[in-house]
């Protein structure tokens, strides 16, 4: 009987259908980030100060312009405890108290001629905001000895990923990928909208954490299924994706249910109805050959991962650490950035678009080097490049903002670089019954790196502006380091078994073309040629 693969090569291995199905999929990640980057926006914290009910009424009647008032009113800038004094702490005095002078109230009330000699008190009305917009930091006041909330919220929806990215693929191996994929969909875009009208900063919370929970889940659902209706050959893994929003019903039109997943399922009637849906889609017909089908995968002994066997052999387990570290670096850095960025007292749009431009030029050079260069020294190099570019931008004075843009700019496309090259060698240095455990448990450390990573960039900005970016520089240097000590997986197949994990290095493949399909030499099988579909 044929194999699933066997069918596609027939109907097309990457056809219009599955072209169509691709696209529509890519679409998912729309939604997906604004939730991992729209911080930047969501969380901006513009100057404020110290509200008082009686400086609005004596400034009113005294006609003070806005520099008046604030240079009669506000503390001057030096540091008060954790904050700026003139941010969170306001004069301790009344200002109702009638007859004060208009051109200098402060020493016709206290009597002192030096303002530093005037006792502060914590801001006990509110706060007065210096921004049009609106952003969770001025709806809820998150700032002084709240500020820790903005920290909680992002970390929130990070705890969401973490939880969800496992618990997500666990429904979607018990109850399908389309389920599933049109669940999280659903929940993702209402979780959205009571955001966005929630009464107070807990509800808000919650919210935020459901998000989290489903839409890095979907994420990965997705990506299943974009890889599940194609030949099981590992040559998606060099497609960058583009997000857009689309709606739930479409997803439900045009995505049938993974064919892989139905005949894992013991569903092969079901899935020869998705199969002639393929084909008709992609203007083929199915002979009456290839009108049953046979489960596609190993009938040889089958194992089943524990997480010991990512640490019980010597390479696998110099391997997960250093993907684990990598995974961690890439969060914090990609994240760090963007949360950094927000807190420059730049222009926020116009310092995003820029940034996020460079991630285009990002993809393109991958996609130019890794086939040609390799894996290992361009991830290496990107990640350098994204640590010494932190370094520079923290000592770069503001009064060079193009340079300490540029710097900026240049961090963000090499840690773009890092976070796709990742991707892409995480699942090839794992053997086959291992892979899925392995890009879990090394990405988990993605998630991991989101918690902390507002905790290091507000609060360490507190301490000195372009801390954040020292930390951020040390850490990516080290793991410039660390990657070059993984072994190169350019032109090598995919291991197997434990054995030809820990032995890459002692095998190679070469890709020559005999009648019409791909073969691979492999120097640990005698010289035997392989077929690409085959080995997967």
């Amino acid at each position: 009987m044929p194999t699933l693969d066997d069918i596609l090569e027939h109907i097309g291995e990457f056809d219009l259908f599955q072209k169509r199905a691709f696209f529509v999929l890519c679409l998912l990640s729309a939604s997906f980030t604004p939730i991992y980057v729209g911080i930047v926006f969501l969380g901006f914290t513009p100057e404020h100060r110290c509200f008082h009910p009686g400086i609005a009424e004596l400034s009113s009647r005294c006609g003070w312009s806005l520099e008046e008032e604030l240079n009669y009113t506000v503390p001057e800038h030096r540091e008060h405890g954790e904050s700026l004094s003139h941010q969170c702490r306001r004069y301790d005095m009344d200002w109702n108290t009638t007859g004060l002078s208009c051109t200098n109230p402060l020493e016709n009330l206290t009597g002192y001629s030096n303002r530093s000699s005037i006792p502060l008190t914590p801001c006990q009305d509110g706060w007065v905001y210096d921004f049009s917009g609106s952003s969770i930091v001025t709806e809820f006041n998150l700032v002084c000895e709240d500020s820790w909330k903005l920290d909680l919220f992002q970390s929130c929806v990070n705890a969401g990923f973490f939880i969800g990215s496992i618990s997500i693929g666990y429904i979607a191996d018990r109850f399908g990928r389309k389920l599933c994929l049109l669940l999280t969909i659903l929940v993702n875009s209402i979780s959205g909208v009571l955001m966005a009208f929630a009464p107070s900063y807990r509800w808000m919370l919650i919210y935020r954490f459901i998000q989290g929970l489903v839409s890095k889940g979907g994420w990965l659902t997705g990506y299943i299924l974009k890889t599940q209706f194609s030949l099981n050959t590992h040559c998606y893994n060099d497609i960058f994706y583009f997000h857009i929003p689309v709606p739930d019903c479409l997803y439900c039109r045009c995505l049938p249910e993974s064919p892989r997943w139905l005949i894992a399922q013991q569903k092969n009637d079901k899935a020869m109805k998705i199969i002639n849906r393929i084909a008709k889609g992609n203007g083929k017909k199915l002979p009456p050959s290839l009108q049953s089908l046979n489960p596609d995968e190993e009938d040889g002994e089958k194992l089943s991962p524990s997480f010991l066997d990512l640490v019980r052999t010597p390479q696998i387990r110099k391997h997960t650490l250093i993907l684990m570290y990598t995974w961690f670096t890439s969060s914090v850095l990609y994240q760090g950035l963007i949360m950094h960025m927000g807190i420059a007292g730049g222009n926020i749009y116009l310092d995003f678009f820029y940034s996020a431009l460079v991630e285009f030029p990002a993809a393109l050079i991958l996609i130019l080097t890794i086939d040609r260069i390799g894996r290992r020294y361009p991830w290496a190099a990107a990640t350098l490049v994204a640590g010494s570019a932190c370094l520079i931008t923290a000592f770069v004075p503001d009064s060079i903002y193009w340079l300490k843009i540029t710097a900026a700019c240049l961090g963000r496309m090499g840690i773009t670089m890092c976070y796709e090259m990742v991707c892409l060698v995480n699942a090839e240095l794992y053997p086959t019954f291992l892979r899925n455990l392995g890009v879990l448990v090394c990405s988990s450390m993605c998630d991991i790196g989101g918690i902390i990573t507002p905790f290091i960039v507000y609060r360490l900005a507190e301490v000195w502006h372009e801390l954040p970016l020292i930390v951020f520089a040390v850490v990516g240097l080290i793991d410039g380091g660390l990657v070059l000590l993984l072994p190169e997986t350019k032109g090598k197949t995919l291991p197997e078994t434990i054995d030809d994990a820990e032995n890459m290095h002692r095998y190679c493949t070469i890709y020559p073309k005999r009648n019409g399909h791909h073969y691979i030499v492999h120097l640990r099988k005698n010289l035997e040629f392989w077929p690409l579909t085959h080995l997967f």
